[in-house]
């Protein structure tokens, strides 16, 4: 899943149909495309641009890099299509100033392995950043048959699908927003399998911690 944006509404098609539209579509990335995903700082800037459009200077303070780093970044998204420039505004003592918004081009592309490690450093990155009383982790390890791990992936996609459809800025219902960010890994033990292991059996892993 690799997923930048998401939106939706009443009117969304079926999860079902959806799901497959979006495997129709999604096609591999090309090597410009796989490079400029191939970064975490690129990746977090997609993430600040997910709903609300920043300026090259409001991205340079967010990720902490100087102005002239940070548009050698955005300019590799904006030259791929991950960004797009909207409409010039004024900014500090009234210099003009581009704003950018992430296009959602991500979840529409198969991305490899390339781009797993820098994701995983853009999420720690993220994490560290926020406040610790709102933080969540958990971490678990559960023997499971192949149709329970594909049971398990399919409803972790439905949920995490349903809550990404409710992420539209335009909703209706006058409720406090509010962006969380999420992410999901799932991978086979590097430890053989070992008949009659105690499900769920910790493994030095951390409950859940906020």
């Amino acid at each position: 899943m690799n997923e930048e944006a998401g939106g939706g509404g009443a009117d969304r098609p079926p999860r079902d149909a959806e799901r497959v539209a979006r495997a129709i579509d999604r096609r591999a990335a090309t090597d410009a495309e796989a490079k400029a995903l191939a970064s975490s700082v690129r990746i977090r800037i997609l993430r600040l641009t997910l709903s609300e459009a920043l300026t090259n200077r409001e991205i340079a303070e967010a990720v902490g890099l100087n102005p002239a780093t940070a548009l050698h970044h955005v300019r590799m998204l904006v030259d791929t299509g991950f960004l797009e420039a909207q409409e010039v505004r004024r900014g500090r003592r009234g210099a003009r100033e581009i704003p950018y918004l992430a296009t959602g081009k991500s979840w529409y592309l198969d991305l490899g392995d390339e781009v797993t490690n820098p994701m995983i450093e853009a999420f720690a990155a993220e994490f560290a950043a926020a406040p610790s009383e709102e933080r969540t982790m958990s971490r678990m390890a559960a023997m499971l048959t192949p149709e329970e791990v594909g049971e398990f992936r399919q409803r972790l996609e439905d949920l995490l699908e349903d809550f990404r459809s409710r992420n539209s800025a335009d909703r209706s219902d006058g409720a406090e927003l509010r962006e969380w960010a999420v992410f999901v890994a799932m991978h086979p033990s590097a430890r053989s399998s070992v008949p009659g292991h105690r499900l769920g059996a910790s493994d030095g892993e951390q409950p859940p911690t906020q």
